[in-house]
């Protein structure tokens, strides 16, 4: 049996204890329900957290990674869309060809046709040249392949850059015609730099299908690891919520308790009468 004491109040300790620890759970639940996080820093749960760090700096680092990919993207297409220009311009260069090899028509005309020829080739190397994104062109011939970063690790994804310009494609600056015969062998030059261009755009479209996927990959790749790292450490706030409610009113309780504690001593007095 507990003595009747005023020095020492046992159910006053017992108590106070149990509304310390209840103070203690509440401010951890509200501590998660402020952050959001179960997990905040390393004193919640050293492995975890560190877990957690290490995966989220793989998941930021992607960012610069989905950058160069990116950028990598638009180099391609800013390439892809001048080598539509160049086989489009081809195309009409084979009909001035064609039209020039008649040998019906008058020379001033087929000078004409010359002059337009000449036009067109032009155009292609002004297409060409201007096809640069940030500074790098891929269908120029100024390099032969381009890397983009593929992981997180620095590894390279690399990029095989293909040359439309006119001697890449079998032409030349001066590629012209004066006489019909040089008109009908032209012909037969700008069929073949069409099928060199046509298959080199080709090659360039699969390069930037590659590219692609391997963005959506990384894209997949960056949403996973954040929602692996929200599972370790976000907390469940509809649980905490209701965790929140059950503690407020267990700590009015325990405040009670101890107040009631508190006056057990008072009841010495009436020994004393």
């Amino acid at each position: 049996m507990i003595a009747n004491s005023v020095n020492t109040n046992a159910g006053a300790m017992v108590a106070l204890q149990n509304l310390n620890a209840t103070n203690t759970e509440l401010q951890i639940s509200q501590g998660r329900i402020n952050t959001g996080k179960k997990i905040g820093s390393a004193k919640d749960n050293g492995a975890i957290w560190a877990i957690a760090e290490n995966q989220s700096a793989i998941a930021n680092s992607l960012n610069a990674v989905r950058d160069s990919l990116q950028r990598g993207q638009s180099t391609i297409d800013v390439g892809l869309a001048a080598g539509d220009t160049v086989v489009d311009l081809l195309n009409k260069m084979k009909e001035k060809a064609l039209a020039a090899a008649d040998t019906s028509i008058t020379s001033a005309s087929r000078a004409t046709l010359a002059a337009d020829f000449t036009t067109l080739r032009d155009q292609i190397t002004k297409a060409v040249s201007n096809a640069k994104f940030s500074g790098a062109n891929i269908v120029d011939g100024s390099t032969d392949q381009m890397s983009f970063l593929s992981n997180d690790s620095g590894d390279a994804f690399t990029v095989v850059a293909r040359n439309l310009s006119l001697q890449g494609i079998g032409l030349d600056s001066d590629s012209t015609f004066a006489t019909a015969a040089d008109a009908s062998a032209m012909i037969s030059t700008i069929t073949t730099a069409l099928s060199t261009a046509t298959n080199k755009l080709a090659s360039l479209g699969t390069n930037s299908a590659g590219l692609d996927a391997h963005l959506t990959f990384i894209n997949k790749l960056q949403d996973s690891l954040d929602a692996g790292v929200g599972n370790l450490v976000d907390a469940d706030l509809a649980k905490e919520s209701a965790r929140l409610t059950a503690l407020q009113t267990k700590q009015q309780l325990g405040t009670q308790a101890l107040s009631i504690a508190n006056q057990a001593p008072q009841s010495v007095l009436s020994l004393f009468g």
